[in-house]
Parts: structure tokens; sequence; C-alpha cells
């Protein structure tokens, strides 16, 4: 269905759909858009290995169906940024068209490269802070009271992420550095309603930064109300966390309780208490790859207000991709006020050519069976020397 259409005509479409469509097919991410959507909390979710998938709690009508939506019921749908015509419906709301064939990250208005200013916030966060830097400063300029982020969960030896709210500039840089396992921080819509804070910044994966522009274009009600900034964080996977014990552990004697710092620039890098630096190859990290984002065409995080990630050559310094008017403003006061520091992104030329590599191969893995929009303009993987494809990932 168009955008045009969705607007003019009844939106109808609910759980049995979804389920069908998104969730038994293999498109669902796991972004938990359907759940914090849901006003009967009838959509549950589990956070951990091998689940990280929405599912239905009442047995009456079975987990394909449900009593709500046969009623009328289509929240869930309206939230889902993976259901149907998502990604020119999420175009339209935010840039007034669809995006150009040969625009594979997407829509934008300028491409930086930036790091924090300040010392503490630059050596807490990741690829020199800026995610940090941006949250801090959204909360001390009155954008917003709160952000959705991730969190270790109790000391950080773990490494397992949670969904988590952060109200305070420690509490934001409690939550820096990254993490390659799946944190759904929409699920932190809770705590927040709880606290009674409405004016809030979503920090997510590609997929998750879909999720507030699907909810505004389709009408889905109070739920998209509170997301006012929108970071989406370049991502072309998630890994399941057996690959700590199955693979780091197991293969190169790497105990997660001794990991300080982690990061993706080619090769798996992990940083270990003692010292020591060590570089994994990610081709044998891929059977570890989340389900969830084995059809996610989106690397860069295509609807969010500012799209970052640490791709470039420098650990020092985050690209950012800003797309929106908010973006934006929001970036120009940051630089202005010395909070970041700011230079053309075209200065790094890996960022540029992974950006525009990494965006294309992911779009290369949306399924035929669904909505063709987010394969538009891809053009086909260049053959190898034999004269076979490569190998999809």
């Amino acid at each position: 269905m168009s955008t045009t259409a969705a607007a003019t005509s009844r939106w109808t479409h609910q759980w049995k759909e979804l389920h069908e469509e998104v969730i038994s097919s293999g498109l669902c991410t796991g972004c938990a858009g359907c759940v914090v959507a849901c006003p009967h909390e009838v959509i549950g979710y589990t956070h951990e290995e091998g689940h990280y998938k929405p599912f239905h709690l009442e047995d009456d009508l079975g987990p394909a169906n449900c009593g709500h939506g046969e009623k009328g019921c289509t929240s869930c749908t309206r939230a889902c940024p993976r259901f149907r015509s998502w990604e020119p419906d999420a175009d339209m709301h935010l840039f007034g068209r669809t995006r150009n064939d040969d625009e594979m990250f997407g829509q934008y208005r300028s491409l930086l490269l930036c790091r924090a200013t300040d010392p503490e916030v630059h050596e807490k966060g990741q690829d020199g802070g800026f995610v940090g830097a941006m949250l801090i400063w959204l909360m001390k300029h009155d954008y917003i009271d709160a952000a959705l982020t991730s969190f270790l969960e109790g000391d950080g030896s773990s490494w397992k992420a949670r969904p988590g709210l952060a109200r305070t500039p420690a509490e934001v840089l409690a939550s820096s550095g990254s993490r390659y396992t799946y944190s759904a921080n929409t699920l932190a819509m809770k705590e927040a309603a709880e606290a009674g804070l409405q004016r809030l910044a979503l920090v997510g994966m590609s997929c998750q930064s879909s999720v507030p522009p699907i909810m505004w274009t389709r009408k889905a009600g109070k739920v998209g109300k509170p997301f006012l900034f929108n970071i989406g964080l370049l991502c072309s996977k998630t890994f399941d966390d057996a690959i700590f014990e199955e693979l780091f552990l197991a293969k190169y004697g790497l105990r997660k309780e001794e990991m300080v710092k982690m990061n993706i620039k080619g090769v798996f890098q992990i940083w270990m208490k003692d010292g020591s630096y060590h570089e994994i190859d990610l081709k044998e990290c891929h059977q570890w790859t989340r389900e969830g984002c084995k059809t996610c065409p989106d690397f860069a995080a295509e609807h969010a207000d500012i799209s970052t990630g640490g791709i470039g050559e420098d650990n020092a310094w985050t690209l950012c991709v800003v797309r929106t008017p908010l973006g934006e403003e929001v970036m120009n006061r940051m630089i202005a006020d010395g909070s970041v520091e700011a230079r053309p992104a075209e200065t790094d030329a890996t960022a540029m050519r992974l950006l525009k590599l990494l965006s294309t191969v992911s779009r290369r893995r949306w399924p035929a069976t669904a909505h063709p929009a987010p394969v538009v303009g891809v053009p086909p993987p260049k053959k190898k020397a034999d004269g076979t494809a490569p190998a999809a990932h």
C-alpha cells in the first residue's frame, strides 16, 4: 500500500497480518515497536538469545491471531517498521519523497565526522563519544527529558545489554560504549511512562530508528508522541550472546569478564583488562549472527534525525549522517558552541566507501517476496574472478 493510499483508506491490518507477513516470514528484527504500541498489553517479548521476537500472550485465538485485532485494533501494524510499504511510508513522512535509486544510505542533508570535545565524554564513549555528547547537549538545552538507550547488566562483566533510561549526564556516560549483542531500546518506553517523562530521545539500531516515523505516518496514536529526537546507529548485524562462550572463549580463551572494550573495524576488536588486544576475523563470527538481522536491509539507519557510527579509519571520530532539519539544527548548534568538533566526512575515504558499500550489501538481503522499495536501485553483486557471485552475508 502506498503512503497516499494509507492516508486516505481505512487501515485495518492487525496482529494476524503482522504475524504472517513479518514475524513468521523472517522480516522481524525484534525492534519491539509493536510491543510498546499495543494498548492492550497482549504482545510479549523475551529479551534473551534465541528470542528477541514479539509473541501473543492470549490463548483464545492462538499465537497467530488476536481477539482485539478481530475487534478492530491495528496498533501493532501501525508501529511495525517492516510491515508492507514501511520504507516509502517513512521516507514520505520525513522527507516528502521516496529515496532515489542512487541513495543507497538514504536521504540526508550533510555528512560529517564528529567527536566530543569534553575529555570525559570522549574517553568513555565509542569512536569519539559523539552520541554521549549529543544526548548530554539535548538534556542541557531542554530538548529532551531522557533517552531510551542500552546499558550493560550488573557490573558489565556479562556484556549482556538491556534497554534502559538515561535521565542525567552521568547515566548517559554509564550507557556509553558499543556492544554487539541486541538491545530493543524501545522497551524502555515503559520505564519512561512510569516516570512521567514525555520528551524522549531514542538511541537505537537502524531497525529501531524507523519505529517513530512509522508510528507518526500511520497514526499509531499517543505512543509515538514522546519521541522528540531520533539517533540511529549504523548497524550491519548483531550477534547472539552465545558468541562469547562458543567463539571468544572456546577458541581464543577470551573471557567476557576480562573484556573492557570492543569494536568492529573490518575485524572484531577486543581489548582485555590485562592490556592485551585481539582481532577476530568477522567471517568467524558470521554463524552467530542474530536471526532478526539476516534480512534487514537498513545499515545506515535511514530514518533517524542523525545516523552515526564508527566506520572510518580513526577510532576517535564518528561518521554522522545528518538527515532532518531538526538533526541539522542540533548539529549546527553543537558545533557552534564547541560541544563537538566536526570535519567533512569526505576527508575519510574509508568511511565514505564503507557507508555506501555496507548499505548496498545490507539492501541485498531483503527478500524478493517482501515490498520491493528497499531494493530499488540496488546493483547486483559483482562476480568473482571465477564468474560466481559472492556469498550473501
